[in-house]
């Protein structure tokens, strides 16, 4: 138990602290006989060599990567990424993006060949050479497809993730593929029929609430009164959302079943972007961060999903499933670890039904190791890991033992949305996506003052500003290397993680709805 005690205070950047493998975590996938889904890489986008991959993976020197070719991401994004100060061997980030065609799924494939120049995407990652706005005679829609994936425990779930993500998407999404490209047309209202009457023109789905016995017009003889059923109204926004959540809870499983087959290291926090139907989706599993900055005002798009912000949810699952803490973790929060000269006495005491504290008697089952442990970036889950949401993850072990943390882990996303076609964007206004080891030494006003002054100051009509932008920010929270490490302005800890960051404007949204 003190290994578990050393190992939930070790840490500062977060991540796992377990026995073997990169990060110190159990890779515990099969071993290493396995071969790798796919190779470690970097992201395609970046069109690197393999001299360029080697040197950019300098712990001392810490390059920072920028896009060579503002075209190959749309919307002319930024991008820019350094890997870290050696808390791994590789950049354990990876990121993805990509302009993807959904089409229906009667006679029709979600990747269609390379030739089509209406279908999906080129191989560019930019979409070149395609109509980004669905032609007429095109069965489908076009999405564009943005992410950054944090991997702990080895880069592995995190290359999975990136290259697999977004067809989950695009399979989710052919499910309501009709119902988007035509907003008048309303699902059947009970099993087996089709609709009998067109939806108000109002773009939300409609169903009724109870099957009706007998058929589905209302009104008929075997059916009840309808004052006993009510239609639920459904937007089409929360259909998008339903898509995006599945889409991740299906990578999780595929990750599960193919460790079997596949060494898939550790786990890795998501934060994705869909653009579709002139909103922007920003769906998030982890610690990553995503901020709209606009009119120099902050907006924030995702919260950070932790031990601390998560303790009702993990400590409600212990409760009612006590055997998954193995008669080694308690599911009670106390302001500090118990010691059995307290037993009897009265201490503060938090439980999964409380956000504030109120004295017990403490007993002998309140000295077991608390199932989180340690405050802000050193809190701990099981004093294993650090994040609550994310992908992978399943051989994850506390240490040395057989209780397994994966089922406190969640790959559901938190989606939320913004409506591109209710504002006016000007050409500073962007979307910032980056992972924690931008926001663990940057405030949020600071990304904003740094990237408001910075594209102030850069011509409007340069293509790079955006990428550029990405790589002042990257810099400012990596810092550079004094006697004492890496440092800051103010002489403040410069991070020492891997930094990834997108710079997203947002007047090429507009210009696309």
């Amino acid at each position: 138990m003190l290994t578990r005690l050393r190992s939930a205070v070790a840490s500062f950047m977060g991540g796992v602290m377990a026995a073997s493998g990169p990060g110190g975590a159990e890779l515990g996938s099969g071993g290493s006989d396995l071969p790798a889904r796919f190779p470690y890489v970097r992201p395609a986008f970046l069109g690197l060599s393999a001299d360029e991959i080697e040197c950019s993976a300098d712990h001392i020197a810490r390059p920072i990567l920028i896009l060579k070719e503002s075209r190959r991401l749309p919307w002319s994004t930024g991008y820019a990424e350094v890997i870290n100060a050696g808390k791994s061997t590789h950049n354990e980030d990876q990121a993805s993006c990509e302009v993807m065609f959904v089409k229906k799924k009667c006679g029709a494939v979600a990747t269609p060949s390379k030739n089509s120049s209406t279908k999906r995407r080129s191989s560019l990652p930019n979409g070149e050479g395609l109509q980004l706005k669905e032609s007429p005679e095109a069965d489908g829609i076009t999405f564009h497809y943005w992410a950054l994936f944090d991997g702990h425990a080895g880069a592995g779930a995190a290359v999975v993730a990136s290259k697999l993500l977004q067809h989950h998407i695009v399979e989710q999404l052919q499910d309501i593929i009709d119902i988007l490209k035509n907003s008048a047309l309303p699902p059947p209202t009970c099993l087996g029929e089709e609709p009998e009457t067109a939806m108000a023109n109002n773009k939300t789905l409609t169903r009724a609430a109870s099957l009706r016995a007998g058929g589905c017009a209302p009104g008929s003889p075997s059916t009840p009164q309808t004052r006993f059923f009510t239609e639920k109204k459904i937007p089409h926004e929360c259909l998008i959302i339903g898509a995006i959540e599945n889409a991740f809870k299906e990578m999780d499983l595929q990750i599960e079943r193919e460790r079997a087959k596949y060494s898939i290291s550790g786990g890795c926090t998501a934060l994705s972007v869909v653009y579709l139907t002139g909103k922007l989706y920003v769906a998030n599993a982890g610690d990553s961060r995503a901020i709209i900055i606009r009119n120099g005002e902050i907006i924030p798009m995702s919260s950070e999903f932790t031990p601390e912000t998560e303790r009702q949810r993990l400590q409600f699952l212990a409760y009612m499933q006590p055997h998954l803490l193995g008669n080694e973790f308690t599911h009670l929060e106390f302001p500090r670890r118990v010691q059995r000269k307290e037993l009897g006495k009265m201490m503060l005491f938090r439980d999964f039904n409380m956000t504030g504290w109120a004295y017990k008697t403490i007993e002998d089952d309140d000295l077991k190791f608390p199932l989180i442990y340690g405050e802000g970036k050193k809190a701990r889950v099981m004093a294993t890991i650090g994040v609550t949401r994310g992908l992978g993850d399943h051989d994850l072990k506390v240490h040395d033992s057989n209780i397994y943390i994966k089922p406190f882990l969640s790959a559901v996303p938190e989606v939320k949305v913004y409506d591109l076609l209710q504002y006016e964007h000007g050409a500073d206004d962007v979307l910032i996506l980056a992972t924690d080891g931008l926001w663990d030494v940057l405030l949020n006003e600071e990304v904003s003052e740094a990237v408001t002054n910075f594209l102030s100051n850069c011509d409007p009509d340069d293509s790079h500003r955006y990428t550029l932008a990405a790589q002042d920010l990257v810099m400012r929270a990596r810092g550079v290397l004094k006697d004492r490490g890496w440092r800051i302005s103010n002489d403040r800890l410069g991070s020492g993680d891997d930094i990834s960051v997108y710079v997203i404007p947002l007047i090429h949204g507009n210009s696309l709805s």
